[in-house]
This record gives structure tokens, C-alpha cells and sequence, in this order.
């Protein structure tokens, strides 16, 4: 059969049309991650279709879904949408199994495909901490482990204490039998303190396929140790006839027992004004016997410990001035009369140079008034001391004189005594006063 030309041409630029149709169909999918458990989206759009079929099968190169009809006997593998641009189906309760390749094929001339992999993530399990014992004794080396399996890929795990995170830890990561997922552990070591008593330690997987939520594992530390004892005084500076009371406080664990008081290494002296009460000392009426070194003791299983109050008892502090003591005087009356009217003068001087900014009802010792007293008898005990002086002086050198006038011209000691100018006969003429 001969075609003619016009024929010919028709029939190739509807070759052409088809070709270039075929040529613009081409299947899209997109990888898929899942995690263990959950459910999978597989989806094939083809945007340019001329009613040519589309299928979906699984890395062992199963048929799933031929358009619109089930291929494989799953129960978890349903179909969601089929349509001549698009073919959907779903994977429910995924296992680690499922993971692979999947091809969507797009019936042409040739065939066209596209592949889409599926990832399954492997959840951890929930860690698990070992290696705790309770209680730990202070000082002792802790080594806790923190261990989960399952996870895919390898989970990371975190410690922490109190909400700050430790980094000084041991990693260990190992593949499991089946050869997909990981057990994966981490060691903390550190020596057990007081401090840590009470605090908690927590062991954190991330994983990505926990959506954010880390799993957690806590546990509660308990150390015992010895008790800490500190004095706390109710008086920092006390003085004669003042009380005191000593606190003894004393931490550790277990609790410890009712403290000990004592004194220099003793008991306490007088425990009628020393009384204990639980672990409070209290003194009353406070002397200098009172001085020393109190020592307070606490302890519990684990041990005991002590501190130390050195006590020091002060004189009690007087603003007043020391009193002056008047010594009587015996001075003539002359002198008296002096040293009372200088008192009288000193005395109105002192009260009116009294501080006017005093207060009107402040009662207290009159300094000016006291100095001018002192001031008052140093002078006149001055003033009796150098009369007194030049009396005596005076007396002397009038004995003397009398005793050696006459004596010297006269021829023998009779004579002498007759003529001396201090004798009765001439007394009355030879007398002296002094004024």
C-alpha cells in the first residue's frame, strides 16, 4: 500500500506529538523517615498523564499497588489516593524491616521510575542508672552507669546534676545482634561530697526520634558524713554582771546526737549560772572566773567533731570620771577661809561655763566644779607646805645666833653663859617677831 504524501506527513507529526508527550511524563516521589511504629506516606505524582498506569513496589521489588489495585496481601499497606496524576499509599506500624528503596514505575515506552527511601528511625529504650548504692559514705568513689538500647542511629546520652550538666563522662557505643541499631553507655565517676547530699543526678538520651522529648532517668544521691559544728555568740563584747548564750549548731548525717559542753577540758564550773539547754549554752551574771575556752562537740555514726569559744569577760565600762578624795586640812583659819571663798568662786565658774546645749533635765558629775575643787586644794596645800617651810627655816637660824653671841670675848665658860645675848637677863630686849 502506497500512502500519498500529504498522508505521510499527517502521520508523522502525530508520531512526533505522541513522542513529545511521552517524553514530558516523568514520575516524582520524595524520601520518607519514620520513626519505628509509625506510619509512612509514600506518594507518586506524574504532572503530564495520558492515561498511562502507575505502581508502587517495596525493595524486594514487590508490586504494592497497580493504580488502584492491591497487589500485595499487607494489612498495613493501604491505598490513599489513585488517579491518572497521582498514586499514594501507606505503611502503618513500621518496623525497622520496612526500611529500603521503594520505586514508583510509570508504564510508558520506556518504562519510567522513581525511587523513594524509606528511613525507619529505631526509638531507645528508656536508660537505665546502675552502679548506686545508698547511703554512700563521704569519700567514697561513685561510679554510676547510664545505659539504652535500641536506638537508630546511635543515641547520645547526657549527664547532669542539679540541672548543670557534666562533660568529664565515658562514651561507649555498641551495634546490637540484628545489626540495625545500637545499645549505647555512659559512665560518671566522682568522689562523693556533703555537698552532694540530696542532689539529684539524671542521665538524658537525645534522639531525634523523640521529637524534642528526651527520656530521663534520676537519681536521688545520699552521703553520710561527720557532723560540722560552728559557736554562734549572743554578745560580741561582754562584760562583768552581763549574760551570754552560745549556740552550738551542728550539721551532718545522720542527724547527730545532743551536743557536749565544757570548759578548759572540764566540765562546766558552776552549772547553777552555766546552763545547758539541748544545744544552747546560756551564762548568766557573767565575772572573770568566767574566762576560758568553751569547746562544743557534736557526733553521729559516722564520727564526731568539735569547736572552740574562747570566752573573754570585760571590765564594765564607766563613763563616769574617778572620785576625788578631799584630804581634810589643818591649816590655820586664815587659810580655810581662803580655800573656801576660792571654792565658792570655782564653783559659780563652773556652772556658768556648764555646756549650754545639755539638756535641762541630764543629771551627772559636775566636771568643772570637780576640777576647780582639785585645782582649789593643790593650791592651798602648796601655799601651807611653803609657809610652813619658811617658819622652820626662820626658827633655825634665830637658834643659832642666840647661842653664839657673847661667847667669844669671854675668859672662861661662866663668864660666857653671863654674857650671851640669849640669856634671861637680855631675853626681853632680844626678842624677835615675825610677821
Amino acid at each position: 500500500m502506497r500512502l500519498k504524501p500529504g498522508a505521510l506527513l499527517r502521520f508523522y507529526s502525530l508520531c512526533g506529538i505522541l513522542v513529545q508527550g511521552s517524553q514530558g511524563q516523568f514520575p516524582l516521589t520524595q524520601n520518607v523517615t519514620v520513626v519505628e511504629g509509625g506510619t509512612a506516606n509514600l506518594t507518586c505524582r506524574v504532572d503530564q498523564n495520558d492515561n498511562t498506569s502507575l505502581q508502587w513496589s517495596n525493595p524486594a521489588q514487590q508490586t504494592l499497588y497497580f493504580d488502584d489495585k492491591k497487589a500485595l496481601r499487607d494489612n498495613r499497606i493501604e491505598l490513599v489516593r489513585a488517579s491518572w496524576h497521582e498514586l499514594s499509599i501507606s505503611v502503618s506500624d513500621v518496623s525497622l524491616s520496612d526500611e529500603g528503596q521503594y520505586t514508583c514505575s510509570l508504564f510508558t515506552m520506556p518504562v519510567k521510575t522513581s525511587k523513594a527511601f524509606l528511613t525507619v528511625l529505631g526509638v531507645p529504650e528508656k536508660p537505665q542508672i546502675t552502679g548506686f548504692t545508698s547511703p554512700v559514705m563521704e569519700g567514697e568513689r561513685m561510679q554510676l552507669t547510664c545505659k539504652t538500647s535500641g536506638s537508630k542511629p546511635a543515641a547520645d546520652i547526657r549527664w547532669f546534676k542539679n540541672d548543670k550538666e557534666v562533660k568529664d563522662v565515658k562514651y561507649l557505643k555498641e551495634e546490637d545482634a540484628n545489626r540495625k541499631t545500637f545499645t549505647v553507655s555512659s559512665t560518671l565517676d566522682f568522689l562523693a561530697d556533703r555537698n552532694d547530699d540530696g542532689a539529684v543526678i539524671s542521665c538524658r538520651v537525645d534522639h531525634e526520634s523523640l521529637n524534642s522529648t528526651p527520656q530521663i532517668a534520676m537519681q536521688v544521691l545520699e552521703i553520710h558524713y561527720t557532723p560540722l559544728v560552728k559557736i554562734i555568740s549572743s554578745n560580741s563584747w561582754p562584760e562583768e554582771g552581763q549574760s551570754i548564750i552560745l549556740t552550738c549548731e551542728s550539721k551532718g548525717k545522720p542527724v547527730p546526737e545532743p551536743v557536749l559542753w565544757t570548759k578548759d577540758g572540764g566540765e562546766l564550773p558552776d552549772p547553777e549560772r552555766m546552763v545547758v539547754n539541748g544545744r544552747v549554752l546560756s551564762i548568766s551574771f557573767l565575772n572573770k572566773t568566767d574566762n576560758g575556752t568553751y569547746r562544743c562537740e557534736a557526733k553521729n555514726p559516722i564520727g564526731r567533731n568539735s569547736t572552740e569559744y574562747v570566752l573573754i569577760v570585760h571590765d564594765v565600762f564607766n563613763t563616769l570620771l574617778p572620785t576625788t578624795v578631799i584630804p581634810s586640812l589643818t591649816t590655820a583659819t586664815v587659810t580655810t577661809t581662803v580655800a573656801l571663798t576660792t571654792s565658792t568662786t570655782t564653783s559659780a565658774t563652773a556652772i556658768s561655763t556648764r555646756d549650754p546645749n545639755a539638756l535641762a533635765g541630764q543629771t551627772g558629775p559636775d566636771h568643772a566644779l570637780i576640777g576647780g575643787i582639785v585645782a582649789v586644794v593643790v593650791f592651798v596645800t602648796l601655799c601651807s607646805i611653803i609657809l610652813l617651810g619658811r617658819y622652820l627655816a626662820r626658827h633655825k637660824g634665830t637658834y643659832l645666833t642666840n647661842e653664839a653671841k657673847g661667847a667669844e670675848d669671854a675668859p672662861d665658860a661662866d663668864t660666857a653663859i653671863i654674857n650671851a645675848e640669849g640669856s634671861q637677863v637680855n631675853a626681853e630686849e632680844k626678842k624677835e617677831y615675825f610677821i
